[in-house]
Formats: structure tokens, C-alpha cells, sequence
């Protein structure tokens, strides 16, 4: 757990000079725009969030008004982090770069005084820590996180969305982790960006998507751990690859934009440190 601590806290504090050296130390990109309660309506200006408009107000003047908001002096972060077996693959496993990704932002938000809580979900909860502040708060996280031991191989993102809209009413900033290799979740994701303040982190091995043409070969879902023989060489095989991986992860991607929640992909083998700076930045921008 040492180790674990000592490489988490050395990716910090990298991310953290960084931003400090780039922006004349405004460490606040990130976790900006959350925590925050409702304060009076004003006219709908371009550029403003359509999630803000006001329905009621607008109908009753014939104008489009939106919410304003003022800030609340203590803020949420909430990591909902997928923790099925499809996260155990891989030299690296995704798994092992979900926790590291998790713990480093964990500590950012606690140095900005911000409360932190989880939700770890395969189909079912496997762990739930109410948000708190400070240090010694940041570090059972980390030490509940990694020694996890898992109820449920399986997957179920929807649930988990569910399970968290149900749960956390007051709004929050929400980071998502996950390889998102789930289907039927796109409304409760939807239903989740329109409470709270929500990143979808999405982490991918490329190796996964890289299934040699071997021939007739036998496959093991890694969740369910059903076995079957495949023709790796088939069309069949290759198209049901391209829709997993390829298709999936450029619908995400438009779904996202779409109702306006921000997306960032980590690939196993990339330098997730300046993956993160990225999105501090892109934050930070708008």
C-alpha cells in the first residue's frame, strides 16, 4: 500500500505543477462548475447550457429563461467507478490504470477542500463510502479501492447509474471510470448529466481489439465465464469485433457531446498524467 500511495501522490503533485505553472496557480479547473444551489432565472443568452433553461418560466413569458446559480462554499466528488471482470485485462489490466486514475483524482479534490465519495458497481454495489473531507479520508478510499474483492464478476452500468441517481440528490461533480463494454445505459447516463456535473473517463486496452485470425479457436467470456469455439478468421467475427469496440466507443463519443458531459479516453499504454492535464485544461477553457 506504500508503493501504491507513493506512486499515486508523485501523479498529483505532477498534475498540480503543471496546471499551477500554466494557469498562475488556478488548481480548480477540474472540479469548477459543481456544487452548486439554485439562486434566480434571467433571459437565455447564446452560448448558455440548454440543461439551465427554465421550462416554466419560459412558457409563462413567452421568452426562454434559464437558472443562475450560486456557489456553494463546500462541493462533492463522486467517483462511480466500474469494477466488473472486463477491467481484468490486458498486460496492464484497466482495472490497475481505473485505481490509479481514481486515487490521483481523489487527492486533487481533497486538496481543494472539496468532499470525496465512491461507488464501486459490477451488476451489484461492492463498495459505497459516503463523501467527507480531508487526508485521512482520501487514503481509505484508496485503501478500500485496491483491496476490493468483488461480490459479481459481471457488468451492469445501468444499474449503477441508477443506483447513484436514487442514492445522491444534492448536486455533484460525478467522474465516471469505466470501459464502458455495456449496453442499455444511455438513459440513466442521460437522466445522471442533467443532475449532476458528469466526466466519463474511458479507459481501453488496444489490445483487446487486436484478435489475430487464428482460426477455429475456443474464447472464455471473461464475466461470465461461458466458453464457446469461434472462427476468428469469419466476416461474422469481424464485424461483431468492429461493432464491440470501434462502433461502440464512436457512439459514446457523439452521445456524450450530445448532451453536453465531458469525455476523455485512456489508452492502458499511454501516459494517463498527460491524458489528465488535458482535461484540467479543457475545463479550464470553458
Amino acid at each position: 500500500m506504500k508503493e501504491i500511495l507513493k506512486k499515486v501522490r508523485k501523479y498529483e503533485i505532477e498534475i498540480r505543477k503543471h496546471i499551477n505553472n500554466s494557469y498562475q496557480g488556478d488548481y480548480k479547473s477540474l472540479f469548477k462548475g459543481t456544487g452548486l444551489d439554485f439562486d434566480d432565472t434571467r433571459l437565455y443568452n447564446y452560448g448558455d447550457d440548454h440543461r439551465s433553461i427554465n421550462w416554466k418560466n419560459s412558457a409563462k413569458e413567452d421568452k426562454i429563461f434559464i437558472n443562475t446559480y450560486k456557489e456553494e462554499k463546500e462541493q462533492s466528488v463522486f467517483f462511480l467507478i466500474d469494477v466488473s471482470n472486463s477491467q481484468n485485462i490486458g498486460e496492464k489490466k484497466k482495472m490497475n490504470i481505473t485505481k490509479e486514475i481514481a486515487s490521483v483524482l481523489c487527492l486533487s479534490a481533497i486538496r481543494k477542500n472539496s468532499q470525496v465519495g465512491i461507488l464501486c458497481y459490477s451488476d451489484i454495489k461492492e463498495l459505497f463510502i459516503q463523501p467527507k473531507k480531508g487526508n485521512s479520508h482520501a487514503y481509505r478510499i484508496i485503501k478500500e479501492l485496491y483491496g476490493l474483492n468483488n461480490t459479481s464478476n459481471k457488468t451492469n452500468l445501468n444499474e449503477m447509474f441508477k443506483y447513484f441517481n436514487s442514492t445522491k440528490k444534492k448536486k455533484s461533480l460525478v467522474i465516471i471510470v469505466s470501459d464502458f463494454l455495456d449496453i442499455n445505459f444511455k438513459n440513466t447516463l442521460k437522466s445522471l448529466s442533467n443532475k449532476h456535473d458528469v466526466i466519463c473517463i474511458h479507459v481501453e486496452d488496444k489490445n483487446e481489439k487486436r484478435i489475430p485470425n487464428l482460426g477455429l479457436i475456443e474464447i472464455e467470456n471473461n464475466e461470465s465465464k461461458i466458453k464457446k469455439w469461434v472462427n476468428t478468421s469469419s466476416s461474422d467475427f469481424n464485424q461483431i469485433k468492429e461493432k464491440t469496440f470501434k462502433y461502440k466507443e464512436n457512439e459514446l463519443q457523439k452521445f456524450l457531446k450530445k448532451i453536453n458531459t465531458n469525455y476523455l479516453k485512456i489508452s492502458c499504454d499511454s501516459d494517463y498524467v498527460k491524458d489528465l492535464i488535458k482535461l484540467f485544461k479543457f475545463r479550464n477553457n470553458n
